[in-house]
């Protein structure tokens, strides 16, 4: 189409450079221009849409780890913005993390795991709640919303938190479980892996994150206007580009002693705590994503899926 053209020619430019700046020597993307053109500009025209301008259209952006939602979200504020000239503003459910205190209260209340950040019921849900309301109120003003810091595993200062002065025409919400629903109880007796096996034998870290889901997430996940899942084939895929996030990260932080990289282990650990919840996600999911981008084994958006 003429338009997805005259689009590209505007944003190309500003949307390589934003991939430029992800890349590393090692690591580089391949076919991008594709994946703007053919997969993310027609996106941003079916979200443009839809958005109202009276109030925020929320997008929910879903997939494992290492699918590249942080790539993707930011392209797709570049275009837009530069094409639409919509205002966006774009945050990660990471960003609502609990702080290393409130974790650590929970793991000695409820499990230990609920120190480890990732699952539902580790996040601040009415902060995320209160968040939602405000910026759809007709009264709104400015909001200062938390940005977390992995590097010490806890909220970056107030002053660095993001400052939202203007309401947004739309939102990304992104993150690995947005969206993602509960599973029936007679489902979570059976171990899917050895952290599982070992560390939660009575299952209540397991009912802990389902009943969370089936809450105060559901209640969360219902406003948002439509959900975008970028569905990876098998969760080892998913650890392989995870560890590759890991060595980009080892990669740009030579010089910031200060950053913590994980090993290949501490990888695979980290992940099991995210499987099951993951997985499905990927049986599911599909079914009630608004769009579903398919990713091949080389990374890549190879079809999209749209629902409505």
């Amino acid at each position: 189409m003429q338009q997805f053209s005259l689009c590209f020619d505007k944003v190309k430019k500003d949307c390589l450079k934003f991939i430029k700046s992800q890349e590393t020597k090692a690591d580089k993307f391949k076919n991008k221009e594709r994946m703007i053109k053919s997969f993310l500009i027609p996106l941003c025209f079916w979200i443009s849409k839809k958005a109202y301008k009276n109030k925020p259209y929320f997008v929910g952006l879903a997939g494992g780890q290492g699918t590249g939602k942080t790539t993707i979200s930011s392209l797709l504020k570049i275009i837009l913005i530069k094409y639409f000239k919509l205002k966006v503003f774009r945050i990660s459910i990471d960003d609502f993390y609990k702080t290393k205190k409130e974790r650590i209260g929970l793991s000695k209340k409820i499990h230990p795991m609920l120190l480890v950040r990732g699952v539902p019921g580790t996040h601040d849900i009415n902060m995320m709640l209160n968040f939602f309301k405000k910026v759809k109120s007709k009264k709104f003003k400015r909001l200062k919303l938390p940005t977390f810091n992995k590097a010490v595993d806890d909220r970056f200062n107030k002053k660095n938190w993001y400052n939202l002065e203007k309401k947004p025409d739309v939102i990304i919400f992104e993150g690995w479980c947005v969206g993602a629903k509960s599973e029936k109880n007679m489902t979570l007796k059976k171990t899917i892996n050895s952290m599982e096996k070992t560390r939660d034998q009575k299952q209540i870290w397991r009912k802990y994150v389902n009943h969370q889901l089936q809450s105060k997430y559901k209640n969360l996940y219902s406003q948002l206007n439509c959900l975008i899942y970028l569905k990876a084939k098998n969760f080892s895929l998913l650890q392989r580009w995870r560890l590759k996030q890991e060595r980009k990260l080892r990669a740009k932080s030579k010089m910031k002693l200060n950053l913590k990289i994980m090993s290949r282990g501490e990888v695979l650990n980290f992940m099991q705590t995210y499987q099951r919840i993951t997985q499905n996600m990927f049986r599911y999911m599909p079914k009630y994503a608004s769009i579903t981008f398919n990713l091949n084994a080389n990374h890549q958006i190879k079809s999209a899926v749209y629902k409505k």
